[in-house]
């Protein structure tokens, strides 16, 4: 397809959902559903978009994206709020935003900051969908070259990438987190025999696990059991006046809009990382870059602008490999992930075939959702405001509610009840041991493609495992995973950090000869 057959095909997208009503209610609908999420402490984006993908069910693939889409971008955008009012981030997303958006609501220009941080949401949502739009297909052209070797290569790489990014604690945690969630998804029968694995006997368990009860399990109960322990705080809300898009502010920031966009692509690119680390990263360099650095963490415009681009942009870079790879980007892609495959779409390298204008849809509704995210940024950032001050006892059992209807609706099992609780409490004390639960829920989604493609391979190749070395593609993802590995084992570091000492020292020795 030519660049003006993508053009075409993009507009007549945009223009088919301008036309219809129920599209716009639901992008305004769902987006201003997300701000909430995302401006309330204790709520997330994943969480946001993992309720809102079993209200879903019913409607139809297209107003389920939208919907879908709207409320990623929204909550993304809506922890900033928390973040620069309260000094509490309301998603991870946010955390960098905080650190100069606060310093400037105390000054008295609230209205200015949120002005700002709308607008720059917006730019970052957009340059992520240009690079969307731009990246994917390429993606798409050599991942059709995948056989099952390279896909569960694939998975396997996912699996170890996200537990070694996630973990804040010792890496071997997230491996750990990442095989437990591989472990689950074999349970049921296999994809290529038929034969029940793991089901001990309760026949709700030939199906498998449902994805969607894991995911609502893994995200919401931790949270909802942390946000009532830790209990109500006082809250201390700084006063928003006139909210206006600072166009002058954003000009000025120019370089640091545009650096932050590449920052943000190219992170949530990478399988696992998220939002919060594009935030960071870009602070770092705007700060790094700055000609007054003192100035960070005071009040500076670029912090802001800088951390609220790069979270925004990593939204359209977390939908690369998920599209073209089946690989979700971020937390919340995970759950957009599981929400695709409830309507019946596995993303992956067979999507531009079986659904040649996915792409181009997608790339519209991203469009029309940062659209929606800032009419509601700039019309309505005001009331939403107002519900800083619900304290979480009160909005915390409303979603233990929303989540038990949820897992419920899916197939009107009690069995999916059980199986949430059941993957909740075991999450919140993984969680309470540094685990993390986001590697966990990525082994569950990617362990079916590792399990059936690493048997399809053996069985194709009957037990040869030289084509994991000899096919080029596979032998680049066994290296990478080896490499990956290996920079987290303290010998080989040991080793490396000896080799560059060397390295040093005789570089030192040549200059003084």
């Amino acid at each position: 397809m030519t660049v003006l057959d993508q053009f075409g095909a993009f507009a007549g997208a945009l223009a088919g959902l301008l036309s219809q009503p129920v599209s716009w209610l639901l992008l305004i609908g769902a987006s201003l559903l997300g701000i909430t999420f995302g401006a309330l402490p204790g709520l997330t984006a994943t969480l946001g978009v993992g309720l809102l993908a079993t209200l879903t069910y019913s409607l139809d693939l297209n107003m389920a994206l939208i919907a879908l889409i709207a409320m990623y971008v929204g909550a993304v955008y809506g922890g900033s709020y928390s973040a620069i009012l309260l000094n509490i981030p309301g998603t991870a997303a946010s955390a960098a935003s905080a650190m100069d958006g606060y310093p400037m609501a105390q000054r008295g220009e609230a209205g200015r900051v949120l002005g700002l941080t709308t607008t720059a949401s917006f730019v970052g949502t957009v340059v992520g969908m240009l690079a969307l739009v731009v990246v994917a297909p390429l993606i798409l052209e050599l991942a059709l070259q995948f056989t099952s070797y390279e896909f569960f290569l694939l998975a396997l790489f996912g699996i170890i990438i996200s537990g070694t990014l996630q973990s804040s604690d010792l890496v071997i945690k997230g491996w750990i987190a990442g095989f437990l969630g591989l472990a689950l998804s074999t349970v049921g029968r296999d994809g290529l025999m038929f034969f029940p694995r793991f089901t001990f006997g309760v026949p709700e368990l030939d199906s498998g696990i449902e994805v969607v009860p894991v995911l609502i399990g893994a995200f919401a109960i931790p949270q909802i059991i942390h946000g009532l322990r830790e209990g109500d705080g006082a809250v201390r809300l700084q006063a928003v006046g006139r909210i206006l898009p600072d166009i002058r502010t954003m000009l000025r920031n120019l370089k640091h809009v545009i650096r932050s966009a590449m920052i943000g692509v190219g992170i949530g690119a990478v399988p696992g990382v998220g939002e919060d680390i594009a935030g960071w990263v870009s602070y770092g360099t705007a700060k790094a870059s700055s000609p007054n650095p003192e100035n960070f963490g005071k009040g500076e415009p670029a912090g802001l602008i800088s951390s609220e681009t790069a979270n925004n942009a990593c939204i359209g870079g977390a939908l690369i490999p998920l599209v073209t790879l089946g690989i979700p980007g971020s937390p919340p892609a995970v759950m957009l992930l599981g929400a695709l495959m409830l309507h019946g779409l596995t993303p992956g390298p067979m999507l531009s075939i079986e659904q040649p204008n996915f792409l181009v849809e997608l790339a519209a509704i991203m469009v029309l959702a940062s659209l929606a995210m800032w009419i509601n940024g700039m019309l309505l950032a005001r009331q939403v405001v107002k519900l800083l001050r619900i304290p979480p006892s009160l909005f915390l059992p409303v979603v233990a509610i929303l989540s038990v209807l949820g897992s419920y609706a899916l197939g009107l099992s009690t069995f999916n009840l059980y199986l949430m609780f059941a993957v909740g409490l075991a999450a919140y004390f993984l969680t309470r041991m540094h685990y993390p639960i986001s590697a966990l829920v990525i082994g569950v989604i990617l362990g079916p493609m590792a399990d059936e493609n690493l048997r399809r391979a053996l069985m194709v190749g009957q037990g040869d495992l030289t084509p994991f070395v000899t096919r080029p593609l596979s032998l680049i993802l066994v290296l990478a995973i080896t490499l990956i590995v290996l920079s987290q084992l303290p010998a080989y570091r040991r080793w490396r950090a000896r080799a560059l000492q060397r390295l040093r020292t005789a570089g030192a020795g040549g200059d003084g000869a």
